[in-house]
């Protein structure tokens, strides 16, 4: 039997809240989108590029919101030791380059571990925690909420690009 990326249902974004309800609610909103728009495709389709020449594809992403999922909670907020999953030395973009012979099952399974590792993480860290985080300008300062605040923008951004994929794919389009 193929393998296709499982049915979910999404929940509603929190409409009343104090803001770690509010930020932890709008990623998992944007979490669940990603996975809906992946929802009842097979591995080759959901390795299918876009458009030429780009090459993203819709495991590329689901690859690449893992990897981002473990850097930006457990490896720069909270200080954990932990390699990359898919990219290295020789593949940088592994995430998202590397996805002819990946196994889209496994990377599924990948995702749903690193989003709960980040959850129990983030839950762990006071939104005012601060870390050094090297940009172009050298060395700043960052906290916990700006993690959140970027992680829902990270996601919106790349479902933005799911949503043109996937009615590539099949024609569904929606939210």
């Amino acid at each position: 039997m193929t393998w296709t990326a499982p049915q979910i249902t999404r929940n509603h974004e929190p409409y009343v809240g104090d803001e770690r309800t509010m930020l932890a609610g709008w990623l998992d909103y944007h979490r669940q989108t990603l996975l809906l728009k992946c929802a009842g495709l097979t591995a080759e389709q959901l390795k299918t590029p876009s458009v030429e020449p780009s090459g993203l594809t819709l495991l590329g992403l689901v690859r690449h919101m893992a990897e981002v999922e473990r850097w930006w909670f457990r490896i720069r907020a909270a200080g954990q030791q932990l390699d990359d999953i898919y990219n290295t030395e020789a593949s940088p973009d592994g995430d998202l380059d590397d996805i002819a012979d990946a196994d889209a099952e496994a990377d599924f399974a990948t995702f749903a571990a690193e989003v709960e590792a980040a959850r129990a993480t983030a839950a762990g860290l006071s939104l005012e925690q601060t870390f050094a985080h090297r940009r172009d300008s050298g060395d700043v300062e960052m906290n916990v909420r700006w993690v959140y605040v970027h992680m829902i923008e990270e996601y919106a951004r790349h479902n933005g690009h799911a949503d043109l994929i996937r009615e590539r794919i099949d024609g569904v389009t929606g939210d």
